[in-house]
């Protein structure tokens, strides 16, 4: 194992330290728990927006937190979900009248840690769960798993938030986002945790693992390499046949790297996908490319479509400004 590191138990404290530095106009990082809050003060009323997870994932989350995205992230271990002390004293921190909206993505140590938490806060609080990734099936004995397709939610539901919306509106627009959008991935390398020292997985020269999720398990089958367009043609043919669009339906497209694909490979991956659906008759009228939602330095990446309305598609294009996500 190569990597940039001085100790495995201080990889975490001293990443976050710099994250803070590095960004101190837009977050605060607080210890003893540890989240990440925004550094300008939440709105007196707003809804407060909450996520988190198991570090490996960067930037999301705690690169997502700022202006119009999320009010905290609550930062695990590698791979590992937070507890339940980090997500209330976020929530105590950044709760401002309004209530709390928890997002969390489908994994059991999340899901039961921010039900903990949400049992210990005194106030409202509602919970958006993401089980975006179709790799496995809806009757799965612990749902779909939450992947890339969590960053378009927090996106479109915090920038509801920051317009005014109440907590029970969110909630609902929350849950709509999800149904709307499907992922899919697929690695071409596992990735390599620091405390384990090798690779989760082996995959020969002439392997590649579809149906990847985001913490270095394996996926639903290995299959031989093939082209790049057979590889979208897989992953994107699975996603139109979960959500069944429409000709005419617009769409929002996001390309997202697993932490050691290129940008020169995902660009192609999206001009693959994008003529797929188009070639279908789908408006592909916004997109996102990039490492977004990785998993440590896993070659690969995933295809996710959310089908967009106008209100959607207005709240997308929102005023944001987080690390990570600007415009």
């Amino acid at each position: 194992m190569k990597k940039f590191i001085n100790d495995i138990e201080s990889l975490l404290d001293e990443s976050l330290q710099g994250f803070a530095k590095a960004h101190s106009d837009v977050v605060r990082l607080e210890t003893a728990p540890t989240f990440v809050q925004r550094r300008v003060a939440t709105q007196a009323g707003k809804v407060a927006l909450i996520s988190g997870g198991g570090t490996g994932h960067e930037p999301l989350h705690a690169g997502l937190v700022g202006t119009g995205m999320l009010d905290a992230a609550c930062p695990g271990q590698i791979f590992t979900s937070p507890t339940p002390d980090q997500m209330l004293a976020a929530a105590q921190a950044v709760e401002s009248g309004g209530g709390v909206l928890f997002i969390v993505k489908n994994y059991a140590g999340d899901v039961m840690n921010f039900e903990i938490a949400s049992e210990m806060l005194d106030g409202p609080f509602e919970t958006i769960l993401v089980c975006d990734d179709i790799a496995l099936p809806k009757d799965h004995s612990t749902g779909r798993r939450g992947v890339a397709g969590t960053l378009v939610v927090e996106k479109i539901v915090g920038a509801a938030a920051e317009s005014g919306f109440d907590l029970a509106a969110c909630k609902v627009l929350g849950d709509r986002v999800c149904v709307a959008t499907a992922s899919m991935g697929v690695a071409l390398s596992s990735g390599t945790v620091p405390a384990i020292g090798e690779p989760t997985f082996e995959l020969a020269k002439n392997e590649m693992e579809m149906g990847v999720g985001i913490h270095g398990e394996r996926g639903r089958e290995t299959m031989p390499l093939t082209s790049a367009s057979e590889i979208v043609d897989t992953l994107a043919t699975a996603i139109h046949q979960e959500l069944k669009p429409t000709a005419g339906q617009t769409a929002l497209l996001h390309i997202n790297g697993l932490g050691a694909t290129p940008s020169v490979e995902l660009y192609l991956i999206y001009e693959l996908a994008s003529a797929y659906w188009e070639a279908k008759g789908v408006k592909i009228i916004r997109s996102l490319v990039g490492n977004y939602t990785t998993s440590l330095d896993m070659a690969g990446c995933s295809i996710t479509l959310t089908l967009l309305d106008d209100e959607m598609t207005t709240l997308w294009d929102a005023p944001v400004h987080t690390a990570n996500l600007r415009w």
